[in-house]
């Protein structure tokens, strides 16, 4: 598990657009990465939405904004077109950079317990360094504390 003030290990996962992002995708730019438990959810498509609103505000701030959950990268084009996301959204079927971040976590829904990704967001330096993290996020007002961070 990455620490604040230490290096995010290398990855490279399948996205949206057709494409494979890595760290690398986004050397010399700050970079938000959202993880958030499912597309189409009522508070996942909120959060999405809030970060698709505030776009050029990051980019104005050399932010680049890439969404993680597990779903499959089919379902997530479908979710980006639905709701005009100007970002991209990382498929993570196997959990590989939400067991880099730690952000599965035993959840429960009406009695029933079970895995899956706990809300959270961290920001990542231009050297790739993390710099922040926001867990167990609840998503009113979220993102535009995300960005203060990012334009700080």
């Amino acid at each position: 598990m990455v620490k604040i003030g230490e290096p995010v290990p290398a990855f490279k996962l399948p996205a949206t657009g057709d494409q494979e992002l890595g760290l690398n995708s986004f050397a010399g730019q700050q970079l938000v990465l959202y993880f958030y438990p499912k597309d189409n959810t009522p508070g996942c498509t909120r959060e999405g939405q809030d970060f698709r609103d505030h776009f050029a505000a990051f980019q104005a701030a050399n932010t680049a904004i890439v969404g993680v959950s597990k779903d499959s990268v089919r379902k997530h084009e479908n979710f980006c077109a639905k709701h005009e996301f100007p970002f991209d959204l990382i498929a993570d079927e196997d959990e590989v950079l939400c067991k880099i971040f730690d952000v599965i976590k035993e959840k429960n829904m009406y009695g029933r317990k079970y895995m899956g990704i706990e809300r959270s967001t961290f920001l990542i330096d231009a050297t790739g360094v993390l710099r922040a993290e926001w867990r167990k996020v609840r998503v009113p007002g979220h993102v535009e504390a995300v960005l203060e961070a990012a334009q700080a």
